[in-house]
């Protein structure tokens, strides 16, 4: 079994990761990111590094193949918003659902592919995890799944996630509520970072 200092589900390309990824450079880390052009560009951002792991799976309830939709690299330069990348998910209709006045995707702009879907536990086992000090999860709106999957008698110290899709796309509510009260039941403290993101911070182990 070994400890890894940080697991990033959702890495997208790895730009905003570097402080991350140099903090832990002497622990093992776990990168997932299932869209294939930010892969690519990932494993370019990453190759100096030894100690990262990537992994394109894709994060969720149940270990199984899925239809994974995401924008079409060709497509965010003409949308104007370099976030689009970003947008990968197993619902297309989440991807148009950020449609508005000045982000006028489409179909046309969203691709897909058959991907190994695997729950959190499918994770651990397959690096054979026993503690991680970070846990980040950005999944478009997937973080329900992931975050009520967890055996929380794994270690974990600190765990951030995107909570704006919690309950729909840009939607917060029972589930974000549920998630909430059950890391506040495994002993973490949760404090809201930003408009988007929470973190949950490790009190006390059993």
């Amino acid at each position: 079994m070994k400890k890894f200092g940080l697991v990033i589900i959702g890495a997208h390309i790895g730009v905003h990761l570097f402080k991350d990824i140099n903090d832990y450079k002497d622990q093992n880390i776990l990168l997932v990111e299932p869209v294939p052009h930010n892969l690519k560009q990932l494993k370019k951002n990453t190759a100096e590094y030894k100690n990262v792991i990537i992994d394109p799976c894709a994060v969720g309830d149940k270990k199984k193949i899925n239809d994974f939709y995401f924008v079409k690299g060709d497509s965010i330069h003409k949308l104007g918003k370099h976030w689009a990348s970003g947008i990968g998910s197993f619902s297309k209709k989440h991807i148009l659902e950020h449609r508005t006045k000045r982000f006028k995707i489409q179909e046309s702009d969203i691709d897909s592919i058959k991907i190994q879907t695997l729950t959190f536990l499918d994770l651990i086992k397959k690096y054979k995890i026993s503690e991680i000090d970070k846990l980040q999860i950005d999944v478009e709106g997937y973080e329900f799944a992931i975050l009520n999957s967890i055996d929380y008698s794994i270690k974990i110290n600190k765990i951030i996630f995107e909570s704006k899709h919690f309950d729909g796309t840009f939607n917060e509510g029972p589930k974000l509520n549920k998630i909430k009260n059950k890391l506040i039941k495994n002993n973490y403290n949760i404090v809201q970072l930003d408009k988007e993101n929470i973190l949950a911070k490790k009190t006390t182990f059993d």
